[in-house]
């Protein structure tokens, strides 16, 4: 049997492989996962989470990660280290294997266009900016099939896929020309006493293409007595990493780390909009990535997902409750990422709270996007087969209007469900009279 032996450069660490290991020798091969995979039902090229990780782990070189091509069609959703009874990082191994497919991929053909396009879409940030800057231009070009196509044709991006339309004004920019007095402070340890304060980490696709979710948060935190600060702040590192780039990944990481600890240090909360943020902040920076330092634990035990700080503001008796009554019936779908949070449906209950007000959980496995999974032309029939039942199932309620806290779960469903799709916080805004 021939390996592809991994040496130990920045892209793993001992740690990280040691437990990787470790799980995978917990494996029962009960099938758990394969059955809760949303994947495995709708096409024959992913064998299942199982075959692709811990079984497959067993086969290789203990300390390298060789795996099958099939495992480039695992989307990262994470349901099946939820469901594993054994503990088994399911995976976390499955996605430090797809840095290896990257690394062989480069290695052996550095040309092919799967790996730029993949790599294009790991850089959301610079995306981002960069359409920013002409973004009348850029969603006018967006819009066009036959620049579509080309995009598909050359980098193997559908052109049906759900982009999110660029903004020229910004997040940060409104943020710091409506709060002065933020903007003015080189750290958080400046500007006095002041009301409690909490730090906003509200990612690439508040910065750049959903300002408005942004504004709801920060109006409905200082609804509720909190000073709202900004900290600076880069991508959570996420695109790259679900992309196999875990040197950029990591690189991202340590940044992001540097800019929250003196926050996390005071003991200043950090509050994420994005499911997939606040997952990457509390967890996958060790657990994926291997950083094991005093930062990222400090970090991660500040970050809060903003529903779930809200709702713990509920149970202390500390959130204002002046809701004004919502006639209204909703679709919630709790995403992927969400769920592997582990905190229950805070959002539910949060939205409970607001008089008049009917959500309904479309317990839906899993919309399909995945990050930047759907974006990509192979998978994109994938994706929509893996979220037809939650369209159908939005479509059969009749609503025009759909909740769900991951940003491109929203894109995605608003586009295959044809319905206008926001952000949690933002209903609240609306129910608290602040939109």
């Amino acid at each position: 049997m021939q390996y592809a032996i991994v040496t130990m450069t920045d892209i793993y660490t001992s740690a990280l492989l040691e437990d990787i290991r470790r799980t995978a020798d917990l494996c029962v091969k009960c099938n758990i996962c394969t059955s809760a995979c949303p994947v495995v039902p709708v096409t024959d090229r992913f064998p299942g989470p199982k075959y692709v990780g811990p079984q497959a782990q067993r086969f290789r070189n203990p300390a390298a990660l060789s795996p099958d091509h099939s495992l480039d069609y695992c989307s990262g959703c994470g349901i099946c280290t939820l469901v594993c009874p054994h503990g088994v990082k399911v995976m976390e191994i499955n996605t430090a294997a797809k840095a290896e497919l990257r690394r062989r991929l480069r290695r052996e053909m550095p040309f092919d266009p799967k790996l730029w396009r993949n790599t294009l879409l790991g850089y959301n940030e610079v995306l981002g900016q960069v359409g920013g800057f002409v973004a009348p231009l850029a969603n006018l070009v967006m819009g066009l099939r036959p620049v579509r196509m080309l995009m598909e044709r050359m980098l193997g991006i559908d052109h049906r896929a759900p982009f999110p339309k660029f903004h020229f004004s910004k997040f940060r920019r409104w943020f710091f020309r409506t709060h002065p007095r933020s903007a003015r402070r080189g750290s958080p340890a400046e500007g006095g006493a002041s009301a409690r304060k909490v730090a906003y980490f509200h990612g690439c696709a508040t910065e750049h293409y959903e300002p408005e979710v942004g504004k709801a948060i920060v109006a409905v935190l200082e609804h509720n007595g909190f000073e709202v600060v900004l900290p600076e702040q880069n991508c959570c590192g996420l695109p790259m990493q679900s992309n196999g780039n875990f040197v950029a990944a990591r690189r991202y990481a340590h940044a992001n780390l540097r800019k929250l600890a003196p926050y996390a240090g005071q003991g200043i909360p950090i509050v994420v909009g994005g499911t997939s943020c606040g997952l990457e902040l509390k967890s996958d920076y060790r657990e994926l990535l291997g950083i094991h330092t005093a930062e990222a634990r400090l970090v991660a035990g500040q970050v809060y997902d903003i529903n779930e700080f809200l709702w713990l503001e509920h149970e202390a008796g500390r959130l204002q409750t002046d809701f004004a009554r919502l006639e209204r019936r909703l679709p919630y779908h709790t995403s992927c990422h969400q769920k592997l949070h582990r905190i229950g449906r805070p959002a539910l209950d949060l939205l409970s709270l607001i008089p008049g007000l009917t959500v309904e959980e479309m317990a839906a496995d899993c919309c399909g996007i995945t990050g930047t999974y759907g974006y990509k032309h192979e998978k994109y029939a994938i994706a929509q087969a893996v979220g037809r039942p939650l369209f159908d199932r939005i479509a059969a309620s009749s609503a025009d209007l759909a909740v769900c806290d991951n940003e491109t779960c929203r894109w995605n469903i608003a586009d295959s469900a044809g319905v206008k799709v926001v952000h949690t916080v933002q209903v609240l805004a609306e129910a608290y009279g602040l939109r």
